[in-house]
């Protein structure tokens, strides 16, 4: 008789309990309609991951608490929650809790007893669990649940065993399954509640981790994954289960629905969705069976499709869950502004996006030209707002102030004017401003504070230049595949980027090529290379020290930008620590 054990991939809200206490006992009747025993929900599904300084209030653990022990459901599930210090309901001085599992039974049996506590608290990157939680010494086994008796883990209790941790947490909670399996404890399977952040090619880590899991304990490995985006983190969802053999399977990225997994058979394996009338139609909705000779790492093509729907995913639900129903930037014509429509579009719709040509002196007409085309292919909202009459009127009021200066403030005159423009429409007509920047741009400090960063998303804050071009592509292949217009044409795609701000004006004028810039930023901020190991891939010193200098110089600006989605794996945000007022110098 098969064994199924259903793994419920929930887009959970911070904050919204009832809300999400709602998705996971859909998810689990859905489940247990297709003949699971049991089911398993994501890391903190309840209260949602990250709450960050939400659970430094006692209220809060014990409302998130409370509501996972009330979840009506038809089949036992094993839910992540945190969880109040044991002996009584208030929490210490300094809020730190647990992370862990309660198995919440069918009404009339419902125990809700706590199964599992976290046991390893990453603290590095985008995490800070130490600042909150108290870790576990033991690892969790909960028995006689459907049927089966299983161990349980949360998150980073499996990624150790993997070697994919910075250093060693002094325990393993697998190998300690191990040893306990090998003194005769016998479990039927192993799983893990899971809320790990997407980055380009995470699947390949996630699926390294459950198989090194698989063969030391010897049965299969089950991780249910979060999905959705929660502020600049996203989470891809790909549940997946392996087993001793190398085998997996990964259920769909960027959907919810229930991994319905057969431990006996993974062909039997199944996908069920359960997305809403109005949920975003990105992805592929079939189950991935990866053979032992796999790695599952991705080929570049498939990377920057799922690049593609990771942005749209953030910021779509930055809207829904910030309820913003529409959306406004500036549409200049260029390639930033015309990947920012595209994404923008995907997520809220066309028709509660609005594009604003604000053409200067310096502006070309073929920019003009380009803005509308990508807004009438994309059937989004558009307006031409020139900001010529405001702009000479503004300069001849601070030419005393000009005329002494750097050139950058007379340019930057023109951005700000559009950022008060986009603002206003923002303001006056409920609207998100988005802002279009990408992290080429931001690295280098080519973006002006109050001007072109004003907005409350940067939906291509973590791409850098390069990748915008491959989305643009992507957006097109998409389009045609539909029947309807490529919103990005040739000439957008070809022309040499400029900001537009002085008379022919190249931003290759004063940057490297951006095959060049976006190579050394990367081996730089995720490979943390110095100058010196980024000279010895190949690069000119000069160049190499040119781009790091600005890269610091620039510091404050990003301190000030906008959430952006994280898509690799060193993002300008929580996890990028860099001191804002710095002397540091490449050249000394």
């Amino acid at each position: 008789m098969p064994r199924f054990i259903g793994l419920l991939q929930v887009d959970s809200t911070v904050g919204n309990l009832t809300g999400n206490a709602s998705r996971i006992e859909r998810a689990a009747s859905i489940a247990k309609e297709h003949g699971a025993a049991m089911a398993v929900s994501t890391e903190l599904a309840i209260s949602g991951y990250p709450p960050r300084d939400l659970l430094l209030q006692p209220d809060f653990i014990n409302m998130s608490f409370d509501r996972a022990t009330s979840l009506s459901v038809e089949i036992p599930v094993l839910v992540g929650t945190p969880v109040p210090t044991e002996d009584s309901r208030s929490l210490p001085a300094n809020g730190v809790v647990r992370a862990g599992s309660l198995i919440a039974q069918p009404n009339g049996e419902n125990t809700n007893r706590i199964v599992a506590k976290k046991q390893l608290l990453p603290s590095y990157d985008v995490f800070d669990e130490t600042r909150y939680f108290h870790p576990s010494n033991r690892s969790g086994i909960c028995r006689a649940i459907g049927g089966m008796d299983l161990g349980v883990t949360i998150c980073e209790d499996a990624w150790q065993i993997a070697g994919l941790t910075p250093s060693s947490y002094g325990q393993d909670p697998i190998q300690n399954l191990a040893e306990w399996g090998r003194q005769g404890v016998k479990l039927d399977a192993t799983v893990n509640l899971s809320a790990s952040p997407y980055h380009a090619d995470k699947v390949g880590s996630r699926i390294k981790v459950c198989r090194t899991a698989a063969l030391t304990l010897q049965h299969p490995f089950l991780l249910a994954n979060q999905v959705g985006g929660n502020d600049d983190l996203l989470f891809d969802g790909c549940s997946l289960v392996a087993w001793p053999n190398g085998t997996v399977v990964v259920a769909p990225s960027w959907q919810e629905g229930v991994l319905l997994v057969d431990l006996d058979q993974p062909e039997n394996c199944r996908w069920i969705g359960m997305a809403e009338e109005d949920a975003l139609s990105i992805g592929n909705d079939t189950l991935k069976i990866i053979s032992s000779d796999s790695d599952g790492h991705e080929e570049s093509a498939e990377l920057i499709e799922d690049i593609t729907d990771a942005v749209i995913t953030g910021l779509a639900d930055y809207c829904r869950k910030s309820g913003i129903k529409s959306i406004v930037l500036g549409l200049s014509g260029g390639i930033d502004s015309a990947v920012a429509a595209c994404v923008a579009c995907a997520a809220v719709g066309a028709e509660n996006v609005l594009g604003i040509a604000m053409p200067s002196r310096y502006s070309s007409q073929h920019s003009l030209d380009d803005a509308r085309y990508t807004a009438e292919a994309l059937g989004m909202q558009f307006k031409i707002e020139s900001i010529d009459e405001m702009h000479s009127t503004l300069e001849s009021k601070i030419e005393s102030v000009l005329s002494n200066g750097s050139p950058v403030a007379r340019e930057n005159i023109q951005s700000r004017l559009r950022g008060i423009i986009v603002m206003a429409h923002a303001n006056a007509e409920g609207r998100m401003a988005v802002a279009t920047g990408n992290k080429s741009e931001l690295a280098q400090g080519y973006c002006t504070l109050y001007g072109d960063m004003a907005g409350g998303y940067t939906p291509l804050g973590d791409l850098y230049k390069m990748q915008v071009y491959a989305l643009a592509e992507v957006f097109n292949s998409r389009a045609s595949k539909s029947g309807l217009q490529p919103p990005v044409n040739s000439s957008t795609m070809t022309k040499p980027p400029s900001a537009e701000l002085a008379p022919n004006q190249k931003d290759e004028d004063s940057l490297p090529p951006y095959q060049t810039l976006d190579e050394i930023l990367r081996l730089h901020i995720e490979h943390t290379m110095d100058a010196d190991d980024i000279v010895q891939a190949g690069f000119t010193r000069e160049v190499v020290l040119d781009v790091l200098a600005r890269l610091e110089r620039n510091e404050h600006k990003r301190w000030q930008m906008s959430p952006a989605p994280r898509v690799t794996s060193k993002a300008f945000g929580q996890g990028w620590r860099r001191p804002l007022a710095s002397r540091h110098d490449w050249r000394d």
